[in-house]
This record gives structure tokens, C-alpha cells and sequence, in this order.
């Protein structure tokens, strides 16, 4: 009886042991560890080292470490060294900057918004200033018309992240305040762009912040004096004024259109009532109108410039 009892007392024990591991196996399968959060996932990417130093710098990783979501617009090493470059700083100078932390959360929004969700429009940022993306006919996402979205819906714990080709600032000056700045600077464009809405007193209808939408095909001062010259004037001021409020008005689309927005034959209401514009981007015109292809997205608080290489006419 000795014998039976304690094989019966290993049995158990042993049928115990057996059911224990099954238990914790179990427990360890339904309890995942957890995915890493946005900052991890940039920590672990060689590619984002700018970025997460900057972040560091600016103390935003322990809010990005949160539970958000966030929805994070990430520029690349790539896309900082761009930036840089077209701003004359230093990598160093970036990140001492005072406004750091506002740019670094320009690029974040408070919700997760996976690519299938992404739309063209306003979009507010966590910084409180709006970006606009825009979709161009390849269907490429845009942001404010100088970024491009080069990858989508990589996945962390407390949200997501596009990756950007480019660093994305808010704009600061208004329409008004962007050809005035240009027609006193050292090489000037626009001073015939400015006597015109000067004269014509259109100036301050363009000096509106985000809430104002507009499109504005600017014309080249060569552009103006080949007007003058067809017209056999010398200046703005030998324009009747009536015509001349009239093609001012005829340059101007009411809504926010990068030039990723634009499409093919696309007919663009003006302020001049009832006088549309048509796109020709085979050819890269707004009707006989050259657009300069380097001079395109102008980003202001109320709209977006385009530069043009010959003076809009209506019929």
C-alpha cells in the first residue's frame, strides 16, 4: 500500500507540474510584450537620428513616449540636411533655436490618422498652426506644397508615422507682406506687382492670416514691362485704373491651391466675376501664361503664390 501511495503522490505531483507550465505558456502567449512607442521606433532608425536628437533636445520625448495618439510627420536625416541647406543653418543652430520646439510640433497631430484617412486640406498641428496637404494627380501626399510624403503607416504603440523628403515650417508673412518683402530686396521681383495693388488699392485685401484662402499667379517685373511695351505705357500709372483693378483681379483664385492641387483643363474661378482661369500642366501653363517652375508654392498665412511669366489678361 506503501508503494501505490507514492506513486500516486508522483503522479500528482507530477500532472501539478505539468499543468503549471501549460498555464504559464499560455499567459505568456495572450500577454504580448508591448509595440515600442514613436519616440523608440525613430530611436531604433539611423535615419531619424537628427530627428530624435531634436526632439531630446527640444524635451518632447517624453511626451511623444505617451499614450498619445499622435500622428508624427517625420523628416529624415535627408530631409533635415535639405532644410538646412536652403536655410544656410547648421545642424547645431537648429537645435539651439528658440523656436525648435514650435517647428518640432508642427509635425505632429493629436490623433492617429492612418494614410487611408489622409484627405486634401487644413489640417490643425499639435503647435497650433494649420499645414495643408494636398494630393497631386500621381496621387503623392503633399504638405504645404514643398514636402512629400515618401512613406506611410508605420506603426508604434501610441500612434503612427509618414516619413517626410522635408522639413515643414509654418509661413509667417501674409501675400502682402511676401511681394513687398521681395520687390525691396536685393535682387527685387514684384515691385510692378506691388505699384498695381498699391494703385489700385488691393494691397490690404491681402494682408489676412489662415483664415483668408487665396491663389495668387503673380506676375514677373519682366512680365509687366512686356505689358507696357504691347500697350505702348511705361508704368502701372498709365493703365486706366477700372482695366487695371480688373487684371489684378483676374490673377487671383479664391481658395488655397498648391501646385500639387492643380489639375489637367481644370477651369479656376477669379475674383473678377465671372472670368476663369484654365490649367494646361502638360505645358505647364495657366492659360497662355507660363508658370516658373521654381517659383512655385509660395506659402503665406493667406494663401499660396505662384510665379508667372507673362501678365493675365481677361477677355
Amino acid at each position: 500500500m506503501k508503494t501505490i501511495k507514492s506513486k500516486l503522490s508522483l503522479l500528482t505531483v507530477f500532472m501539478l507540474s505539468l499543468t503549471l507550465v501549460f498555464f504559464s505558456s499560455c499567459n505568456e502567449e495572450e500577454t504580448p510584450m508591448p509595440d515600442p512607442n514613436i519616440v523608440q521606433v525613430a530611436s531604433a532608425n539611423t535615419n531619424f537620428s537628427t530627428l530624435v536628437a531634436a526632439v531630446q533636445t527640444a524635451g518632447l520625448a517624453e511626451t511623444l513616449s505617451g499614450t498619445g495618439p499622435f500622428t508624427v510627420f517625420a523628416p529624415t536625416n535627408d530631409a533635415f540636411n535639405r532644410f538646412l541647406s536652403a536655410n544656410s543653418l547648421t545642424a547645431d543652430q537648429l537645435l539651439a533655436s528658440n523656436g525648435l520646439g514650435e517647428t518640432l510640433t508642427y509635425h505632429v497631430v493629436g490623433a492617429s490618422v492612418p494614410s487611408s484617412a489622409v484627405s486634401a486640406g487644413k489640417v490643425t498641428s499639435v503647435s497650433g498652426d494649420p499645414f495643408y496637404v494636398s494630393i497631386a494627380p500621381n496621387n503623392e501626399i503633399w504638405i504645404n506644397g514643398n514636402a512629400k510624403i515618401t512613406a506611410t503607416d508605420v506603426a508604434a504603440s501610441n500612434g503612427i508615422i509618414h516619413v517626410l523628403d522635408y522639413v515643414i515650417t509654418p509661413p509667417t508673412q501674409n501675400i502682402a507682406e511676401i511681394a513687398i518683402a521681395s520687390s525691396t530686396a536685393a535682387q527685387p521681383e514684384f515691385t510692378q506687382l506691388v505699384a498695381a495693388l498699391v494703385r489700385a488699392n488691393l494691397a490690404g485685401a491681402f494682408q489676412g492670416g489662415f483664415d483668408d484662402d487665396f491663389t495668387v499667379f503673380a506676375p514677373t517685373d519682366a512680365a509687366f514691362q512686356n505689358l507696357y511695351a504691347a500697350l505702348g505705357v511705361t508704368s502701372v500709372d498709365e493703365i486706366p485704373l477700372e482695366t487695371l483693378t480688373a487684371v489684378l483681379q483676374y490673377h487671383v483664385v479664391p481658395a488655397r491651391a498648391f501646385s500639387q492641387d492643380l489639375r489637367e483643363g481644370a477651369s479656376l474661378p477669379t475674383l473678377l466675376t465671372g472670368q476663369n482661369l484654365t490649367v494646361n500642366l502638360s505645358n505647364l501653363q495657366i492659360n497662355d501664361s507660363g508658370l516658373v517652375a521654381e517659383a512655385l508654392n509660395i506659402h503665406a498665412t493667406n494663401g499660396v503664390i505662384h510665379v508667372i511669366n507673362k501678365v493675365l489678361l481677361p477677355e
